[in-house]
């Protein structure tokens, strides 16, 4: 049986509390199991790429992201698992594991009936329960004092340039990207438009850039791609943060 097959609920509760534990392919039977087949019950967010899930471990919850079928081509989910699986920071998103699930779906297809793959694709993450830090400024009852949005700014400012000494730039830095743990400490996800540079490698020129408008930085109508994105959308962030 594949590596996955053996990963049991315990296991993967183990890899939780676990800092060194390394992310691993999960068998899509565990996540169906913690997610009560993936209920409607337990999503705690959804949007057009994603559904994610509030999973149920014996004594803790983690969160389980399903990707739309439409949501990226084979290469672009690679290259956001390689990321997650070498960003390991206090202020990034912990980690867990992925699945890939293909199944044969008989369907019609001019007027023949053919085997069509269908693609499953998961993400598995720690919970944080105090969600993204987009309601947090834009709801003036949060309450957020000084103290706070100091602490917050200083741990994205971290997270990011842990990020960039390791050659990962992640690509679409927004507040909707910055999930709170418990304790307000901020947490950066969705590397969905990541890319891992060589060591050497300083940028890339390609028309394939996605990310968020206002939080783009210019040089994305050169159709460059440098370490400049996360510190454009930094700015932006901060300036969101104290005004």
């Amino acid at each position: 049986l594949p590596a996955s097959m053996s990963i049991t609920k315990g296991d993967l509760e183990r890899m939780l509390f676990d800092e060194d534990a390394e992310p691993k392919a999960l068998p899509l039977s565990l996540l169906a199991e913690i997610t009560d087949d993936f209920s409607n019950e337990l999503q705690i967010g959804a949007g057009g790429f994603a559904v994610v899930y509030k999973a149920r471990l014996d004594n803790s919850v983690i969160a389980v992201k399903k990707l739309s079928n439409t949501y990226m081509r084979e290469k672009e989910f690679h290259r956001e698992v390689e990321c997650l699986i070498k960003a390991k920071h206090r202020n990034v998103v912990r980690f867990l594991g992925y699945c890939v699930d293909t199944q044969g779906n008989m369907a019609s297809y001019n007027g023949k009936m053919v085997m069509a793959d269908v693609h499953q694709r998961f993400l598995c993450f720690g919970y944080l329960p105090n969600g993204s830090l987009d309601v947090h400024i834009t709801d003036p009852s949060s309450g957020l004092d000084w103290r706070t949005r100091y602490n917050i700014i200083k741990g994205i400012c971290e997270g990011l340039y842990y990020l960039h000494q390791n050659n990962i730039l992640h690509l679409d830095l927004k507040p909707g990207n910055i999930l709170l743990d418990e304790d307000m400490m901020p947490k950066i996800t969705d590397f969905g438009l990541s890319r891992c540079f060589d060591d050497d490698q300083t940028r890339v020129i390609t028309r394939d850039i996605g990310g968020t408008l206002g939080y783009l930085a210019p040089e994305f109508t050169n159709y460059e791609i440098t370490h400049k994105f996360g510190l454009y959308g930094l700015g932006v962030i901060i300036m969101e943060m104290l005004t």
